[in-house]
């Protein structure tokens, strides 16, 4: 199955997303891309209703409007994030573009990319490897393993190599 839309670039900010920009560059430039930097819409609104007192806190009370701005930095955030990502990937020699999805709290970033790449009928993903250990790994999940189970399309995994 050919693939004729964008590489699907994942991008957290983090050092082995940059890491994962630039080796793409390397094997990919030329191409379109689009840069994705997924947040969680909701976490505002679940902070307003967040019951403080059952874990022993004193009550925090956060108003509505409190939680439209949290939404709003974080939507704002991921934006920029983006932004800076798909300033990297032109450095890089993309073509490139950013965009920031809202998901679901409960939603996996590894599925909201993999939607992203199937709907924009992605040539390749391209996702950062963390130097995490086995433990957080089990304990926390990874991202990029899941890209890989689930991905529509070829997918490049970036590692930053280990300082050690």
């Amino acid at each position: 199955m050919s693939h004729s839309g964008p590489i699907v670039i994942g991008f957290d900010g983090s050092e082995a997303a940059e890491h994962a920009v630039r080796a793409a560059g390397e094997l990919l430039r030329g191409r379109p891309a689009l840069v994705v930097s997924v947040y969680k819409a909701g976490i505002g609104f679940e902070l307003v209703e967040l019951p403080t007192a059952s874990i022993g806190l004193p009550p925090a009370p956060i108003d509505v409007r409190t939680a439209v701005e949290v939404e709003q930095e974080l939507a704002e955030r991921a934006q920029r994030l983006a932004g800076h990502g798909a300033e990297l990937a032109r450095k890089a020699g993309f073509e490139a573009e950013g965009m920031a999805v809202a998901d679901e709290v409960d939603v996996p970033v590894a599925e909201t990319l993999v939607n992203v790449a199937r709907e924009r009928d992605a040539a390749a993903m391209v996702v950062g490897a963390h130097g995490h250990g086995r433990l957080s790994e089990t304990l926390l999940g990874s991202t990029w393993r899941d890209v890989i189970r689930r991905a529509p399309c070829p997918v490049v995994v970036s590692r930053v190599a280990d300082s050690d």
